[in-house]
């Protein structure tokens, strides 16, 4: 799993992904700090005071969730910017990446609580996006896609499926970013079992 954000609008961080700890998993269990995280990746360096004007949030809420992330080593001072107490921060890495598969114990616990902010920070994405609607350009407007699919399948299916998908994202990540009029574009993707019907067997609940 990665968060919402994949791409990263610094050079210096494209080569980087960061897989996460069980430390960094409780910093990222928070879904407006995956979104100020996610601004840093997509635009590049900023402030306190121009992610609060993009999130719509106070000041003082960014200052306090960019010092959590600093203090996770997710993003780190921007050098030779900012005066006095004004400071410019750029995300450290170029993703974040979490395997549930792999994590136990502590970390398998605090990846529930990271998924679960990615999962709202997805659809805090999505309604920031469609609010954007009438102001977006025919060309991007005739793309744009909001689509949902039910499909029947079992979990080794979804992983393959998953695998698949993912091959052909980082192909378009590797070509793409340098034609003309290439802007950040979000692709988000959610698998799940439709909520109620993939419930342990009686008596193990």
């Amino acid at each position: 799993m990665t968060d919402p954000s994949a791409v990263s609008a610094d050079a210096d961080s494209s080569a980087r992904d960061i897989e996460l700890d069980t430390a960094a998993l409780r910093v990222l269990a928070h879904p407006l700090r995956l979104n100020v995280l996610s601004l840093l990746r997509e635009r590049g360096p900023s402030t306190a005071g121009r992610i609060a004007g993009e999130l719509g949030i106070n000041p003082g809420a960014a200052s306090y969730h960019l010092r959590r992330l600093a203090a996770g080593g997710l993003i780190v001072e921007e050098p030779g910017r900012g005066t006095g107490r004004e400071r410019w921060w750029r995300s450290a890495h170029r993703q974040s990446i979490h395997d549930p598969a792999a994590a136990s114990g502590a970390e398998r616990e605090a990846g529930l609580g990271y998924t679960h902010a990615v999962a709202l920070a997805a659809a805090d994405r999505l309604r920031r996006s469609a609010q954007e609607l009438p102001r977006i350009p025919g060309e991007w407007l005739d793309v744009i896609t909001y689509s949902d699919f039910l499909l029947r399948l079992t979990p080794a299916e979804v992983h393959r499926m998953r695998a698949e998908i993912f091959e052909v994202i980082e192909r378009y990540r590797a070509d793409g970013g340098e034609s003309e009029g290439a802007v950040p574009v979000a692709l988000q993707l959610q698998a799940f079992p439709v909520p109620g019907t993939a419930r342990p067997p009686a008596g193990d609940e």
